[in-house]
């Protein structure tokens, strides 16, 4: 069961990736349970977002795919216990280095991020 729900997780982590990527909103906000919540630290300034704030955001802005960068996001790890899971993941994109933590729970037989917490890394 664990690594069947690893790969169910890397799957949703791989839509995640190309959500953000390509500024695929519907793809990106499949990923997420409608109440997840999106704190994060960006040179020293908080950012705090629901998921609808989140996304409008991303629809807003030049995805990088548009900006011609380079794919290089991936998972540094992931953690499962049953139904829930964390991930630790590199989102280099528009001139930042970010890393997420996600909090993953199985809900009614699918995977969805719960909580995502990032922070820009020099």
């Amino acid at each position: 069961m664990y690594t069947e729900n690893v790969r169910e997780i890397e799957r949703l982590i791989s839509n995640y990736f190309q959500g953000i990527f390509n500024g695929n909103t519907a793809q990106l906000e499949a990923c997420f349970h409608k109440d997840a919540a999106i704190y994060g630290d960006i040179n020293g300034s908080e950012y705090l977002k629901s998921l609808s704030d989140y996304i409008d955001g991303v629809a807003h802005r030049e995805s990088p795919k548009d900006l011609k960068e380079d794919f290089q996001m991936k998972i540094i790890g992931i953690d499962n216990l049953g139904s829930i899971a964390v991930a630790k993941l590199q989102v280099p994109m528009l001139g930042y280095n970010y890393y997420d933590y996600i909090s993953l729970t199985k809900i009614n037989d699918q995977w969805k991020i719960v909580n995502k917490v990032f922070t820009h890394v020099n």
